[in-house]
């Protein structure tokens, strides 16, 4: 890979060369941001109906096994990221990040309606789970340029002082999700009696997703190609793009490193959380009213502090985040299971809620700085989807084993430690790379 300095320094100047500063609105944000808010909507509703999706599509006398299909299943999606973003990603640093955005948004449609609209198992029998896993690869497969696209996109059309607070309406994007996922879980509880939700209301929330896919084109097809983009004389081959990848594989593993404890995080309050609330006992209701103020917390603390970001160190605002998070994961987690309450559960969902937003704000701009511009979707991409392949996808399956073989909801606790203890040597490793190339680029 060309050199981070180097990188970084093209990146500081996302708009054109006659160094005037640039203005960029709200309408460019909302357009790239509003297709990857549609696509973590439809995995939270996956992940908020898993015991529903397991019973209509993986029947099982065993409640556990039936449950961890599902689970799997979820997983897998996460497995075809980083295919996707190989795939994907050097269609766009290729052809364009405006065009890349639009293909990962029609492949996820697809994954979206057939994940909604497939009968259940009784009805066509072995179809239904392999449709729904088919559904979800090709989610995934998406997913895994659709997520580096984005961040790309507003990277790209940033000023230099901003990343972090550009950056950060990607994640903001999939707060509204959730909350929005969380209200209509909340509402379909208020409306249909639990028997009426599990035999066919949990497709409710998937089909208003379905509904507004025209929405998100139609958004996405007056998206303006980036200046940075526009540029390039010329640009690389997938062959060139894929030696790029090779030869920069120590930045690479740097951002699996990296981005380990943000999607872990992400996967534990959101879409594990449901699961998570049910075993405690204490009420699906209360768990989305949970869900929806988790996610207005996040949406609310990362621009607060993707602005801290942007004025300080990022490697230092990196330790002391994932240092935080791994001393309290644990007695947090022992202190909820010890004695499991609403208010308890609050507590936890609210504090790692701003871990993750605190941690998010900064990572995505750190990372998007190391990779070099003619691989830069691929290569963030790449990352990203590797750990979330990795780590976030089987976050949920990981921690209902952990739960079920050590009999003990605190073990929740001891997965979320060790993700921030990879993501704390990964930021103690940025000491060269990352602090010494935005210094060079003048991105203090």
């Amino acid at each position: 890979m060309k050199d981070v300095a180097v990188a970084s320094n093209e990146l500081a100047s996302p708009v054109q060369a006659t160094g005037e500063k640039s203005k960029v609105g709200v309408k460019p944000i909302i357009q790239v941001v509003a297709g990857n808010g549609l696509e973590i909507y439809d995995f939270m509703i996956y992940g908020y109906y898993a015991r529903y999706i397991a019973q209509t599509y993986f029947p099982s006398h065993n409640q556990y096994v039936s449950l961890m299909m599902s689970l799997m299943t979820f997983a897998f999606g996460f497995l075809a990221r980083p295919i996707g973003a190989i795939v994907i990603g050097s269609y766009t640093d290729r052809h364009g990040r405006r065009k890349g955005l639009i293909l990962a948004l029609s492949l996820m449609s697809l994954g979206i309606i057939a994940v909604a609209c497939t009968p259940s198992y009784a009805s066509i029998g072995m179809a239904a789970p392999i449709i729904v896993l088919c559904g979800r690869l090709l989610q995934g497969f998406s997913a895994g340029a659709e997520l580096g696209g984005v961040v790309v996109y507003l990277a790209e059309i940033a000023p230099p002082k901003k990343r972090a607070f550009y950056t950060c309406w990607q994640a903001g994007s999939q707060q509204i999700s959730v909350m929005a996922a969380s209200l209509a879980g909340f509402l379909l509880l208020y409306w249909l009696a639990p028997d009426e939700v599990r035999a066919w209301g949990w497709r409710i929330p998937l089909m208003l997703g379905c509904a507004v896919i025209p929405v998100m084109f139609w958004l996405r097809s007056s998206l303006a190609e980036t200046s940075v983009f526009a540029r390039k004389k010329k640009t690389p081959t997938v062959s060139e793009i894929c030696t790029n990848l090779v030869a920069g594989w120590r930045t690479i593993v740097l951002g699996m490193g990296m981005a380990a404890m943000a999607t872990v995080t992400s996967q534990t309050i959101t879409t594990y959380a449901p699961t998570f609330i049910s075993s405690l006992k204490l009420g699906d209701s209360a768990g989305f009213v949970i869900l929806f103020f988790g996610g207005l917390s996040v949406l609310l603390w990362l621009p607060i502090m993707a602005t801290v970001a942007d004025r300080v160190n990022r490697r230092t605002m990196l330790i002391a985040v994932t240092l935080l998070a791994g001393v309290t994961a644990y007695p947090m987690l022992s202190w909820l299971a010890a004695e499991p309450t609403v208010l308890k559960f609050a507590v936890v969902e609210l504090w790692f809620s701003f871990i993750y937003a605190s941690y998010s704000s900064v990572q995505v701009a750190a990372l998007v700085e190391l990779v070099p511009p003619d691989a830069r979707t691929s290569g963030y991409a790449f990352a990203q989807a590797v750990a979330a392949a990795v780590l976030g996808g089987f976050t949920p399956a990981i921690l209902t084993w952990l739960t079920h073989a050590f009999h003990s909801s605190a073990m929740v606790g001891v997965w979320l430690a060790i993700n921030a203890g990879i993501s704390l040597v990964a930021a103690l490793a940025l000491d060269k790379k990352g602090t010494a190339a935005r210094q060079a680029a003048g991105l203090h």
